[in-house]
C-alpha cells in the first residue's frame, strides 16, 4: 500500500514536470521570437511589416483555436489531443527552423500557434482532472510559474541563441525539449472520457475566426493605419459584423463552440473578466516598459532584456505561493491583493520610472500582482463549473484573456504614441492603475458574497 502511493506521487510529479515544461515552451516561445525578429528580417531581407507576420500569425492561431482545443478534448480525450498538439508544435518549429522561405516561416508559425493553444488549454484541464481539487490552486501556481519563467527566460536567451548561433536556433530549441516534455508525460496523463457525441461544429468555429481574425489584424495595424483611417474602420466593423452573427448563430445551437450560458454564472463570469483586466494590464506594460527603458537609459536588447528580469522572474517565484494561498484562503482574497499590487505598481511607473530603485520596486509588485491573479483566476473560473464543462471553461477564459491583452495593447499603444515617451507612458499608467482599481473592487465584492453564502449553508446545516 505505501508503496504504491509512493508511486502515485511520483506518476504525478512526473506529469507536473511534463505539463510545466509543455506550457513552458509556449510562454518560452511567444517572447524567445521577438528577439529574433530583426535577424529574420536581415536574413530574408524583408521590412518589418513582412517579418511582423511571424508574431501575428501565432497570435491568430493561439486566440481562434483555444475552444477548438477544448472541444477536441472533450471529443476525442484531453491525453490524446494533448500528444497531438505536442507533435504538432515539434514539427511546426523543426519546420521554423529550417525554412528557406519567410513565407514558408510565416506558415509554421500559424501553425506553432495552434499547436501552442492546444499546450495552454489541454494541460491546464489535464491538471485538474488528474489532482485532487483541494490542490488546483497549487497545481496551477507551479503551472504558472513555469509560464512565467518562459517569459523570463525568453527575451535573454533569445539574445544569446541569435548572437551565438542565428535565429534558427530560436525554433529548432522547442524539438528536444518538447520530446523531454512528451517523454515525462507518457504513461503518467491519466485517460480522459472519450464524448463522441459532442458534435465539433466547425461552421460554428469558422464564422468566430471569421470575426476574430480581422479583429486581431486590426490590432496590429491601427498603429499605422490610423485609429480614425477608412482600412482600420472597415476592418473593425468587418469583425463586428461576423462576430455578432456568430453570436446569434450560437444562442439557436445545441452545442456551440462557446456556451455563452456558462456567463451567466456571475462568478465565472467575474473570474474571467478579471483575467482580461490581468492581461490588459500586463501586456501594455510589459510592451511599453522597454521603450520607455530604452529611451531613459539607452539599453541594448540583452539589456533591456535583463531590466525586465524582475517582473517575470518575481512572477515565476510567487505563483506557487498564490496557488497555496488560494487553496487555504479562496481566490478572490488574492486577486484582490494581486489587483492592489498591480495598482501600486502602475502609480509607481508612473510617478517615478526615471528612479531606478523606484523602478525596480515597481517591477517587483508588477511580478507579485501577476501571479497573484493568473493562477487563482482559472482556478476561481473551474470552481464556478461543473467538472464536465471544466475544458470549454479553459478555454472561453483563455480567448478572453489572449484577446483582452491584444485589444488592451492596441489602445495602450495608440495613447501612448499620441502623448509622447514621457507623458503617454505616464497616461498609460494611470489607465492601467484604474483597470487594477476595478479588478481590486471586484474581485473583494465577489469574494465577499461567496464568503456570505458558504456562511449561511454552515447555519443551515
Amino acid at each position: 500500500m505505501i508503496f504504491s502511493k509512493a508511486q502515485h506521487s511520483v506518476k504525478l510529479i512526473r506529469l507536473q514536470i511534463g505539463i510545466c515544461l509543455a506550457s513552458f515552451l509556449g510562454c518560452l516561445d511567444f517572447t524567445i521570437v521577438n528577439t529574433a525578429l530583426p535577424a529574420i528580417q536581415r536574413d530574408f531581407s524583408s521590412n518589418i511589416e513582412s517579418s511582423q507576420w511571424a508574431m501575428t500569425l501565432f497570435v491568430m492561431a493561439l486566440c481562434c483555436c483555444m475552444v477548438m482545443s477544448a472541444r477536441l478534448a472533450e471529443r476525442f480525450g484531453a491525453r490524446r489531443v494533448l500528444y497531438s498538439g505536442m507533435l504538432l508544435f515539434g514539427i511546426a518549429s523543426l519546420g521554423a527552423g529550417l525554412a528557406t522561405q519567410l513565407n514558408v516561416l510565416n506558415l509554421f508559425r500559424l501553425l506553432q500557434g495552434a499547436g501552442c493553444a492546444v499546450l495552454y488549454t489541454v494541460s491546464a484541464t489535464i491538471l485538474v482532472q488528474a489532482i485532487p481539487a483541494s490542490n488546483h490552486g497549487r497545481a496551477l501556481g507551479l503551472l504558472f510559474a513555469a509560464n512565467g519563467l518562459g517569459l523570463a527566460l525568453g527575451p535573454v536567451l533569445g539574445g544569446l541563441l541569435v548572437s551565438g548561433l542565428g535565429w534558427r536556433a530560436v525554433f529548432l530549441l522547442n524539438v528536444p525539449l518538447i520530446l523531454l516534455s512528451f517523454s515525462f508525460c507518457n504513461s503518467t496523463v491519466p485517460a480522459s472520457v472519450k464524448r463522441a457525441e459532442i458534435p465539433l461544429n466547425l461552421p460554428g468555429w469558422l464564422l468566430m475566426c471569421g470575426g476574430l481574425i480581422p479583429l486581431l489584424i486590426w490590432t496590429s495595424y491601427v498603429t499605422k493605419w490610423g485609429a480614425f483611417s477608412l482600412p482600420s474602420l472597415l476592418t473593425l466593423l468587418l469583425s463586428f459584423i461576423v462576430l455578432a452573427a456568430f453570436f446569434m448563430t450560437e444562442r439557436r445551437t445545441a452545442q456551440p463552440v462557446i456556451a455563452f450560458d456558462m456567463l451567466r454564472s456571475k462568478t465565472f463570469a467575474a473570474a474571467c473578466l478579471l483575467s482580461v483586466l490581468l492581461a490588459v494590464f500586463y501586456c501594455s506594460a510589459f510592451m511599453l516598459l522597454p521603450f520607455r527603458l530604452s529611451t531613459l537609459y539607452l539599453l541594448n536588447d540583452a539589456s533591456l532584456g535583463l531590466m525586465l528580469l524582475p517582473v517575470t522572474l518575481v512572477m515565476a517565484l510567487t505563483s506557487p505561493l498564490a496557488g497555496r494561498l488560494s487553496d487555504k484562503y479562496s481566490a478572490w482574497p488574492v486577486m484582490a491583493t494581486g489587483f492592489t499590487l498591480l495598482m501600486t505598481s502602475a502609480l509607481l511607473f508612473s510617478l517615478g520610472d526615471s528612479l531606478i530603485p523606484i523602478l525596480i520596486l515597481a517591477m517587483v509588485l508588477m511580478g507579485a500582482g501577476w501571479a497573484a491573479i493568473l493562477g487563482p483566476s482559472v482556478a476561481a473560473a473551474l470552481a464556478a463549473l461543473h467538472p464536465s464543462r471544466h475544458s470549454q471553461g479553459i478555454g472561453i477564459s483563455w480567448t478572453l484573456h489572449n484577446l483582452g491583452g491584444a485589444m488592451g495593447l492596441a489602445v495602450t499603444t495608440q495613447i501612448y504614441q499620441a502623448g509622447g515617451s514621457a507623458s503617454g507612458f505616464r497616461i498609460v499608467m494611470f489607465i492601467l492603475a484604474g483597470g487594477a482599481c476595478i479588478g481590486m473592487l471586484l474581485a473583494f465584492r465577489v469574494g465577499s458574497r461567496l464568503h456570505q453564502q458558504k456562511a449561511l449553508l454552515r447555519q443551515e446545516t
